[in-house]
């Protein structure tokens, strides 16, 4: 099926949508199975974040560029925006945990796990570890179906222990508080996603952000591993990326899509960071996912 654009979904196979402040939604994997036959196809939900535990069977797990093979039980923290998909053999199901951005906030103050990047675990950790995690999504859902009173009150909590539990299957440590660069790191982070197309300068950042250029690139380097300007080559990178690997637009438009004035510049941006022309990337990275 041709693309011109990466699909967003608010569940598999329905329209992005306005968000309710607090929604939650819970159901299978293989609730959808009619919708997508085991294939789910590169995505991503504009508004939302989701916990996905795998409960049986196996299959292809794909975030951004990168591909696993899993087997259950495997677990993924999929922050809003990010791209992924799967392909799944007959008999694996997974129950999938739908939380909208906005209610995130409260959520993460009680999370051992950091909630701006995607996590996928399979196959390694303690038994027991896996137990735990399984026992609160099975809450979770529980909680969900049941529609009694207090749920909304419930099920938010109910999400920081799944999510924190996924911090200890994880291989690194994650700590519950962060330091206040670190915080900003995140929320520079947050305003990159929505601006990086605007080609604005340093100084700009610091002031949507009430800081400093010098605290702001410190920050940076402490958060997000780069300064300001790199990190905004770097998201408009991994932007590219998405379009390269996920829809037939040309390299042109992508150059634009992705904020630059001259694709000529793009290509020779695409090329020093890769190593090779976006053409020569697409075509290598497609034929890679035809034999996977």
């Amino acid at each position: 099926m041709s693309q011109t654009a990466i699909p967003e979904f608010f569940v598999y196979g329905e329209p992005a949508r306005a968000l309710d402040v607090g929604f939650l939604h819970v159901e299978t994997v293989q609730a959808r199975a009619s919708v997508h036959r085991g294939q789910v196809m590169a995505h991503k939900h504009p508004q939302m974040a989701q916990i996905t535990f795998w409960t049986s069977g196996q299959g292809i797990y794909r975030i951004e560029d990168r591909t696993w093979s899993f087997s259950a039980p495997t677990v993924s923290f999929m922050p809003s925006g990010v791209v992924h998909g799967f392909d799944i053999e007959p008999g694996t199901d997974a129950i999938v945990v739908s939380v909208a951005d906005s209610a995130l906030g409260v959520i993460a103050e009680h999370s051992a796990l950091p909630l701006d990047q995607p996590v996928f675990v399979t196959g390694r950790g303690e038994t027991a570890l896996w137990q735990r995690l399984g026992e609160t999504i099975a809450m979770i859902q529980a909680e969900y179906a049941e529609v009694q009173a207090g749920a909304e009150k419930i099920l938010p909590p109910l999400v920081a222990v799944a999510l924190s539990h996924i911090a200890r299957l994880d291989a690194q440590s994650h700590a519950v508080t962060v330091p206040a660069t670190v915080a900003l790191g995140g929320r520079l982070k947050r305003l990159i996603d929505r601006h990086f197309r605007d080609d604005w300068p340093v100084e700009r950042y610091a002031e949507e952000l009430g800081t400093t250029r010098h605290l702001l690139d410190k920050a940076a380097h402490q958060a997000l591993g780069s300064g300001v300007r790199q990190a905004i080559g770097e998201r408009r990178l991994v932007e590219a990326k998405r379009l390269l690997l996920f829809t037939i637009r040309t390299v042109e438009d992508i150059a634009y899509e992705t904020g630059f004035n001259d694709p000529a510049y793009f290509s020779r941006f695409f090329r020093q960071a890769v190593g090779r022309s976006p053409a020569a990337w697409r075509k290598e990275r497609l034929a890679v996912g035809s034999r996977a």
